[in-house]
């Protein structure tokens, strides 16, 4: 392989912060539409939920899942921590965006890391301000440290990344979200550009603005990429379960974000969520998301 992160492909296609509506085939669906072969990457196991998905939610922290995915969390960081002691690249592959949380404990554990979220949902809910208790509504929440202990708080490591630590990028639900009473993103100290942001600024100038925010900052190891398909352009990417519908970035765009991302050199691993095989009846999709990723690797 040329110069450059080795990558390795964790499967995680946990669905306890969302529903079994198909998420949970999206390792299989990416990698069979190239993306392990077309990155040369290597597979580095998969960690499965131990416990199955309880439809009941809590009637204490308003959440579904939540002791399940603190024990998938703990599964997944440990998966995590041992490729990123060998250096390599991890891609870890949903599932549903509480497989962050997972991701971001492992991280905690070893020093201090940025996030650059990549959304078309802030993903900031209060569990109560949640219509489902679904952790993917509202894990941006709980790694900055907001929310039910029982996730927010893992092993006494809250928050699992800093609010200035973290860039949100691209999200385009924020009319939404405020109206159902979520809190506002824009009300922390992260660093926030929802997709009007981007559009005004341009892919070029506000990717160079968000990337410096993180590149910049010698108290960080490096940064994590989280990426759920439905920051794309819903006419381009309707698999997914909750379509906004209003717009998103076209693949050129996303493919020159995450070149930009792993050419700082601080890029040190990815999670792709949310894309659903199960509304893709013919695979086209997985194939263009799968060649939209792959041009922003290599």
């Amino acid at each position: 392989m040329a110069k450059g992160p080795r990558y390795v492909i964790i499967d995680a296609p946990s669905i306890l912060g969302l529903r079994g509506t198909g998420v949970q085939d999206l390792p299989e669906a990416l990698k069979t539409a190239g993306l392990m072969d077309r990155l040369n990457a290597t597979f580095a196991g998969r960690v499965q939920p131990s416990m199955l998905y309880d439809p009941t939610r809590d009637p204490i922290t308003y959440l579904l899942n939540g002791t399940s995915i603190a024990l998938f969390s703990k599964d997944l960081s440990k998966r995590l921590n041992i490729e990123i002691r060998k250096k390599n690249f991890p891609i870890v592959l949903g599932g549903d965006c509480s497989i962050l949380i997972g991701v971001l404990l492992g991280l905690r554990r070893i020093g201090r890391y940025g996030l650059f979220f990549i959304d078309g949902h802030s993903d900031f809910y209060q569990p109560q301000a949640s219509t489902t208790g679904e952790v993917a509504d509202m894990e941006l929440a709980i790694v900055s440290g907001r929310g039910p202990n029982i996730l927010s708080n893992i092993e006494g490591l809250k928050p699992l990344v800093l609010d200035d630590d973290i860039v949100v990028f691209g999200y385009r639900d924020a009319e939404q979200s405020i109206s159902f009473g979520s809190n506002n993103v824009r009300d922390t100290k992260m660093h926030v550009l929802d997709l009007s942001d981007v559009r005004n600024l341009g892919i070029n100038d506000a990717t160079s603005l968000a990337v410096s925010k993180l590149i910049t900052n010698e108290d960080l190891s490096g940064f994590w990429i989280h990426l759920d398909a439905d920051v794309l352009e819903d006419r381009i990417m309707p698999a997914v379960d909750y379509r906004l519908g209003n717009g998103g970035l076209e693949f050129s765009k996303l493919s020159y974000l995450l070149k930009t991302l792993t050419s700082s050199q601080k890029a040190i691993g990815m999670t792709i969520t949310i894309y659903n095989p199960n509304l893709d009846s013919n695979g086209s999709i997985a194939k263009n998301f799968v060649k939209c990723i792959v041009a922003g690797l290599l």
